[in-house]
């Protein structure tokens, strides 16, 4: 019988997922939150079967469906949370999951209360009182909001001065000063080291076997340089063993199980001489474009059919232990400002995509665009782009370079006019230093250059 996924999306993040899901054999209902300014979302229009009415959620597909997936952990969980105590297969959406990542003073007391070694941090809900603790309070250089902010509004200072200088500049804000009034922000001490992150799957059985260490490559341009964006793309590898999950990861599994939350935990961390250093959770989420270097390790025929069993306390995850896995996002100018500039991103041909090994499709639908036929132009069904965020390129292999192979060679045979752009450095760069010192320090061994 087939089987049947509802997807719940916030902003146009799981194609890739519906579109891999239909191949495996699955019925895909995908509803996509509209644009704020009301229009519809038109990623995966030809492609996917889109639900348009948000009361049918509820009144119709829960009951439908055989999996319900929601990639982000901002909105619905509390509408969910009923039918997810009811036993309704809900994967990842739990409210009290989510608030250790959206509430920063939360998740940092979930680590010291599951023993780990924390940063000092400090919450706030005013940016006058921040302002006046930095200049009493200089090693206190990181800010990170808290809810469902703008990233940007994560930042890492030089000195005191230059935070003095970002609060002030949000302060003139009134929709910072009102975010931050109503959800908050914390100071953190800043630690000068590695970045490194670890990532793993909770369920009714426990850890699953595998665990996922990523490197994110948060910056615009190479040497991260520019303004952060989501992400441009991440190294990452699957390995049964990992040092860091042990320090960072499994101390969080008694506050999982008695929340009785099954999904994806993540939790980023500074590595320096001292100890891992915990920042912030990743929970009841996967992660950008961390979800598709999954879909890249994970070898299993069906990929929706393991997410099901995580929930059923079984772990049927199939990977290959220490593969490699590098991600790159093709973007379209003015990421990551489109959404400011409201440029006009719909219609523009994508070309070369056809490699579903590789290529991970997101701002993207089936529309019409100019194709040779013989020696003619002819307005033909095509691929074409909807938005900035185009797609994410994969490449695996057993080592760093291995894998950049196979992610770069496939980026160059993707073409789209207007100027798409990419990172060339990402599992290079940084990572060329970094690699032996964490070598050095017990973690990351076996990953190869």
């Amino acid at each position: 019988m087939t089987k049947r996924l509802l997807i719940i999306d916030n902003a146009s993040n799981c194609l890739d997922m519906a579109l891999r899901a239909q191949l495996a054999g699955w019925t895909v209902k995908w509803y996509d939150r509209p644009r704020p300014d009301g229009t519809p979302r038109r990623a995966g229009e030809g492609m996917v079967e889109k639900i348009s009415d948000f009361n049918e959620i509820k009144r119709k597909w829960l009951d439908w469906a055989d999996l319900v997936y929601l990639p982000d952990n901002v909105l619905w969980g509390d509408m969910l949370e009923p039918y997810r105590l009811a036993g309704y297969p809900i994967l990842g959406a739990h409210p009290a999951a989510a608030a250790l990542e959206l509430d920063r003073a939360a998740g940092q007391k979930a680590m010291k209360d599951s023993g780990m070694r924390i940063m000092e941090s400090k919450a706030f809900f005013d940016y006058d009182a921040a302002i006046a603790f930095v200049k009493k309070n200089p090693k206190y250089l990181v800010s990170k909001p808290s809810g469902d902010a703008n990233k940007a509004l994560s930042y890492v200072a030089s000195d005191p001065a230059d935070l003095v200088y970002m609060l002030s500049r949000w302060k003139g804000r009134e929709d910072l000063r009102k975010a931050a009034k109503e959800e908050g922000f914390i100071l953190q001490e800043r630690k000068y080291g590695i970045e490194m992150a670890v990532g793993g799957w909770y369920g009714p059985g426990g850890w699953s076997k595998w665990f996922y260490e990523n490197w994110e490559y948060k910056k615009l341009m190479d040497g991260d340089l520019g303004v952060a964006t989501g992400e441009m793309g991440t190294l990452s590898r699957m390995v049964r063993k990992s040092k860091l999950a042990e320090q960072v990861l499994l101390p969080i599994g008694p506050i999982l199980e008695k929340m009785g939350y099954v999904g994806y935990v993540d939790n980023n961390c500074i590595i320096d001489d001292e100890a891992p250093w915990p920042m912030e959770w990743t929970l009841a989420r996967d992660g950008w474009p961390t979800k598709h270097n999954i879909t890249a390790h994970v070898k299993n025929a069906d990929p929706i059919q393991w997410q099901l069993d995580l929930l059923n306390g079984k772990d049927t995850m199939e990977c290959v232990d220490g593969e490699v896995c590098v991600s790159v996002l093709i973007a379209l100018p003015d990421f990551p400002y489109s959404r400011i500039t409201n440029k006009e991103l719909c219609g523009i041909p994508i070309r070369g995509a056809e490699d579903m090994e590789h290529i991970h499709l997101s701002e993207a639908m089936l529309g019409t665009a100019p194709t040779m036929v013989g020696d003619k132009v002819v307005d033909l069904p095509d691929l074409v782009t909807c938005g900035d965020y185009t797609m994410v390129v994969t490449g695996t292999g057993e080592t760093i370079t291995q894998a950049r192979a196979s992610a770069y060679k496939s980026v160059k045979k993707v073409k789209i006019p207007n100027n798409p752009f990419y990172r060339l450095d990402i599992g290079a760069g940084r990572m060329i230093k970094q690699l032996p010192e964490l070598h050095k320090l017990g973690f990351a061994k076996g990953l190869e250059r």
